[in-house]
């Protein structure tokens, strides 16, 4: 502790790290400094100079507290702590001056203004700046930018404090966005003038102190003061990213990111941020039975009834586990299946996933590790099209001097990488140590499902894990899907994996599994909340809450358990999950042993007690597996259309835009002969 060092701010003595900025160190003194540029997780540009503050015995003049580290202070003259004044009249004339400086051309929407409400620059104004302006001219005028279908543009109101710029440029890796002219003629502006291509786009949104980057698909639909507030997680990929659900009445109104340091920090990609788009559309909200070839509409009671006779009356059953189901419902599926003598499976998309070993499910490596290790492997994975998040993470790692190399397809991931293979014979020149010298211990394996997911998936798996091994690295699954980790958690597997399970079934339950060919024959039974390709295939339609609508537990993609909440309810007839599946047990006299969402926990974590610790990443074992020496070929790509991996993003006419226009830009353009 020898290395810190004391200064004094506003009275209050504290003891700080001397390569902090000023601004840190009075945020560690509780102090509120007032910044419209500075961000914490991007790279400090001192232009906006909201942050002023007095140092005493410095210049004499206030001192950008963002630029101005705590190491640059002078000590008093008979060696006394420097001393920072946060308040003193110097500070409060010069950021009455800022604040007079940054309105001058700032119109005066604040009524209409769809940032109205939260607003930094409208708060600052209000605690930092003055009651009148001496500026009587015109005010300039600037015009609106088109960055495509997500972010809204009113260029008037920018104060050129550049966080988007920073942001797309450093944390998205995509520079499409840049600053042009001096003086009253700069402005920010999109290179070329084309839309932005970025997958965490909507982040910038998020971090305009102003009205000049809005959302486009929420403008002006509600304001902040009416919306429920509920914390939650994010399902459309495996990464779990803590997101705010703000609804008003029933309906989903927006999602915004929430602060987890572990997971996404303050980041949300852009198809989870606008997936709400689905929420209310392609929705089914009543049972269904097939008849003669056509669904008709049924009651609870009817279709109960007809669900309970089919699983009485078969000879063999299977349960298909969805992307989007919560632990909850996969433990009552598994227990209701499996005692009718049938058996669940979980891995859908045909991955080599070994049950009851989690150091291969999963790994050991946690997401807040990957941006200090010193080289990051990628097997057969695509963190820019899975988890585009993650992927950030991994560029931010780049950033800092980390090699990063890739087994599988050549992909623009947003950094620079070694491109050492793609598919198993690269994997296993690199376990021989032939391109070892792109790489360096302490390496971070991630391994995707383009390579668990496709032939010779565990063998693929078996050689990730020993390389893993070899360089003394953490291990990381990739997964596309939410509910496979906790859904392998309480084993919801057959041996022999998805085939197997298929393969002499004469009835199918199909818990939101929307992705599975089911082959003709069997009678499936569908319980679900949109009406997608499994809807279409059902003979048997449930109607089930979407995630927004109940409350579940889902683990994301390094292991760690994390708590969806309700936000708003499902439409018409629809049901939570765990609850129709309760219902359908009592109704073929095999009741599950639980009436309530907290019994039901109790029996899931008796049976998978890590599941208890909410938010905490447990510690796997070590259990590699054996290379069985049979993988050939290339790997594959896991998702090919990102904007459309599940039913809720397709039901989302925004995402259809966003798919359309990624497909147009890499097919490129062709000219005439």
């Amino acid at each position: 502790m020898s290395d810190l060092r004391k200064i004094i701010i506003d009275d209050i003595e504290i003891e700080v790290d001397p390569a902090l900025t000023l601004i840190q160190a009075c945020e560690q003194a509780g102090i509120e400094i007032p910044r419209f540029c500075y961000h914490e997780r991007l790279s400090i540009a001192g232009n906006c100079r909201m942050c002023l503050v007095e140092v005493v015995g410095g210049p004499p003049k206030p001192a950008a507290s963002c630029a101005m580290q705590v190491r640059d202070l002078r000590p008093g003259p008979e060696g006394q702590p420097p001393v920072v004044k946060t308040k003193s009249p110097m500070v409060k004339k010069a950021r009455e001056g800022v604040m007079e400086f940054l309105l001058i051309n700032h119109p005066l929407d604040c009524p209409i203004c769809d940032q109205g409400g939260e607003c930094d620059l409208q708060d600052q104004a209000m605690a930092y700046g003055v009651d009148f302006s001496r500026f009587r001219e015109p005010k300039r005028a600037v015009d609106n930018l088109n960055l495509g279908p997500l972010v809204g543009t009113q260029m008037t109101r920018c104060i050129s404090c550049t966080r988007c710029v920073r942001f797309i440029t450093e944390v998205a890796g995509m520079p499409e966005l840049g600053q042009t002219g001096r003086g009253e003629d700069a402005e920010i502006t999109s290179y070329l003038n084309q839309t932005l291509d970025s997958e965490l786009q909507g982040n910038i949104v998020d971090l305009c102190p102003v009205g000049a980057l809005t959302s486009k698909p929420y403008a002006f639909t509600a304001r902040p003061w009416e919306l429920t507030k509920t914390e939650s997680v994010d399902v459309m990929d495996a990464l779990g990213s803590n997101i705010r659900v703000d609804t008003k009445g029933r309906e989903v109104m927006r999602i915004l990111p929430r602060n987890h340091d572990g997971v996404n920090e303050e980041w949300l990609s852009d198809k989870s941020r606008y997936a709400w788009d689905g929420l209310r559309r392609q929705r089914l909200d009543k049972p269904y039975l097939r008849e003669n070839g056509k669904l008709r509409a049924a009651g609870w009671d009817e279709a109960l009834q007809a669900a309970a006779g089919a699983l009485g009356g078969a000879s063999e059953v299977a349960g298909l586990v969805g992307d989007l189901a919560p632990v909850e419902a996969v433990f009552a599926l598994k227990q209701l299946v499996e005692g009718q003598g049938g058996s669940v499976e979980c891995r859908t998309n045909g991955a080599a996933l070994p049950p009851g070993n989690r150091s291969a499910y999963v790994g050991t490596g946690t997401i807040e590790e990957i941006e200090d290790a010193q080289a990051i492997m990628l097997i057969g994975a695509n963190p820019r099209a899975e988890a585009p998040v993650l992927n950030a993470r991994i560029r931010k790692a780049w950033s800092r001097g980390a090699k990063i190399g890739v087994v599988g397809e050549e992909i623009d991931l947003t950094y620079e990488y070694f491109h050492l293979g793609t598919g198993h014979e690269g994997l296993q020149k690199l376990i021989d140590g032939d391109n070892s010298d792109a790489l360096s211990r302490r390496t971070y394996v991630i391994a995707g499902m383009g390579a668990i997911a496709g032939e010779g998936g565990a063998d693929a798996l078996a050689k990730a894990m020993a390389f893993a091994e070899a360089t003394e690295s953490r291990f990381l699954v990739l997964h596309t899907a939410a509910s496979t980790v906790g859904a392998m958690d309480v084993n919801a597997t057959t041996e022999g994996g998805l085939a197997a399970a298929l393969d002499d079934a004469d009835v199918i339950y199909s818990l939101g599994a929307d992705e599975v060919e089911i082959p003709e024959g069997p009678t499936v039974i569908y319980q679900g909340s949109h009406g997608d390709r499994g809807a279409h295939r059902a003979d048997i339609i449930l109607p089930a809450a979407a995630w927004t609508e109940e409350n579940g537990l889902f683990v994301n993609t390094e292991g760690r358990p994390q708590l969806a909440m309700r936000a708003s309810f499902p439409p018409g007839e629809a049901k939570e999950n765990w609850s129709i599946l309760r219902a359908l047990s009592a109704e073929m006299n095999a009741t599950l042993p639980y009436n309530s969402l907290a019994e039901l926990r109790q029996a899931l974590v008796a049976e998978a007690p890590h599941l208890k610790a909410i938010d905490e990443v447990p510690e796997n074992d070590w259990e590699p597996i054996v290379a069985t020496g049979e993988g050939k070929g290339d790997f594959g790509q896991a998702v090919r259309d990102h904007f459309l991996t599940n039913p809720i993003l397709r039901a989302a006419p925004l995402m259809g835009e966003l798919q359309a226009a990624a497909r147009d830009r890499k097919g490129g353009k062709l000219a005439a002969e």
